[in-house]
């Protein structure tokens, strides 16, 4: 599990970040590299406040408790994983403008440490601490940037 708290994780996301181009080619999925960067904006949204999503009762009943064990374990997210509409990204994006809004959002969060975290709960997963939001957009981050082969 990485600490997105952590500058040397940070950097390594942003590394991954800069790989990528606007050909680079999902493996999996419907989104874009620009959309994705979009997408991948967020979770940090709801972490932070910014964004406030209704949650699902039923489905946080049958699945949260076990996906979010399973993310506090470390266990990859699988491929195609339905989101909360919010995220899902449809329209044309600008890929230089989307991954510098992420490039940014990532340093912000990581500067601003877990006094950044402003949202003590997830829409699916429920009551969050600083370090689970930190797992959680670590591992969110990991898996859409896998999703393009960086």
């Amino acid at each position: 599990m990485n600490d997105l708290f952590d500058a040397k994780v940070a950097e390594h996301y942003i590394g991954r970040i800069n790989s990528l181009n606007q050909a680079s080619k999902r493996q999996w999925g419907k989104m874009d590299v620009a959309q994705m960067f979009t997408h991948c904006l967020k979770p940090f949204s709801i972490a932070d406040g910014a964004l406030l999503i209704k949650p699902n009762k039923i489905i946080r009943f049958l699945f949260a408790k076990k996906a979010k064990k399973s993310l506090l374990a470390g266990v990859p997210f699988k491929k195609n994983l339905p989101t909360f509409p919010e995220a899902i990204i449809v329209d044309p994006r600008e890929f230089e403008k989307e991954k510098l809004k992420l490039t940014d959002t990532i340093n912000a969060f990581t500067k601003k440490g877990e006094s950044g975290v402003k949202n003590s709960e997830h829409p699916f997963f429920g009551e969050m601490t600083p370090t689970t939001w930190s797992i959680l957009l670590s591992s969110h981050l990991d898996h859409h940037l896998s999703q393009f082969g960086a």
